[in-house]
């Protein structure tokens, strides 16, 4: 479009119009907070008019600013020309309606996980309350260690991860929630570098993709830090030495809650002989194991 045809948009609805249709002819993919172009169009949208972004209807008619028109183009324009996701270019994400700081160090927030905290691990967890330490192990942003301090207002949550560029987001993140007396972020291995410790729950989403599905990512999953995300040939290298030492930091009722997304038959195949129980949630199946510690010690 002509610079001087942008006069015509001129409602928050014109703009909407327009950026669907341009992330629809550029084929984008989504699923980082959205999964389709209209939903992203709307967050950037109302991020870019810093108006509330649950409240889209009474504002589509409402004139906007030719400056406040010239941001919003030029920032579809970088969700188009750079393939990032939009979290990347706002600095942002929600996950079960709390904001979180992102940048490129860390994926951006989406596991099906917080759905579960947000349910406070019911029916798997009967009692909140007797939940007093947690570990989130691959925390990147942080995120799922901040929902579980919320979920479970009694525990101390530790946050760890290999890569202290992922840690700096994690402690951004800590301190916006303000939960710095709660929630400990710590540079580690995995397990190596953890002092002991008898969790009440581990939660995990670890790198998990199989090697041929990382050759094969569209350009918006190759923008988030390969770290984050090979797991190796079957996808199950951390998955491995994540079941084989969680145990030795598990109380003896502890519960490990892990994300495998899309590598079922990959973990199935690796663990013939576990019985794991497999969690649902809205977006997700076959995607979360539940194990406590007595089936990993067998």
């Amino acid at each position: 479009m002509h610079a001087t045809a942008y006069r015509d948009l001129l409602t928050v609805r014109d703009l909407l119009r327009y950026a669907v249709s341009r992330f629809r002819a550029a084929e984008l993919v989504f699923g980082h907070g959205s999964d389709n172009a209209w939903d992203e169009a709307v967050y950037l949208l109302l991020h870019t008019l810093n108006l509330p972004l649950d409240t889209l209807d009474p504002f589509l008619d409402a004139r906007v600013l030719p400056e406040e028109r010239k941001q919003f183009l030029d920032l579809i324009g970088r969700r188009i020309s750079e393939r990032k996701p939009a979290a990347y270019l706002t600095g942002e994400a929600w996950l079960q309606g709390q904001r979180f700081i992102v940048n490129e160090n860390v994926i951006v927030p989406r596991s099906p996980i917080a759905e579960l905290l947000s349910e406070g691990l019911t029916p798997w967890v009967a009692d909140p309350e007797s939940v007093v330490t947690v570990l989130d192990m691959c925390t990147g942003s942080g995120c799922l260690a901040i929902l579980a301090a919320y979920a479970f207002e009694n525990a101390l949550v530790d946050a760890v991860d290999i890569s202290e560029a992922a840690l700096e987001v994690t402690a951004q993140n800590i301190a916006l929630h303000g939960l710095q007396g709660r929630v400990s972020a710590h540079q580690s291995d995995l397990f190596d570098n953890l002092p002991p410790c008898d969790y009440s729950l581990i939660l995990c989403n670890p790198p998990y993709v199989n090697a041929n599905s990382m050759h094969v990512l569209p350009a918006e999953y190759m923008a988030e830090p390969d770290l984050a995300l090979a797991g190796g040939e079957d996808g199950m290298d951390l998955v491995r030495r994540i079941l084989e030492q969680a145990p030795a930091y598990m109380a003896d009722d502890g519960l490990l809650i892990l994300e495998i997304g899309n590598e079922y038959d990959n973990f199935l195949a690796a663990f013939p002989d576990l019985d794991p129980i497999w969690l649902s949630t809205a977006e997700a199946e076959d995607q979360i194991v539940l194990l406590n510690k007595s089936q990993l010690l067998t």
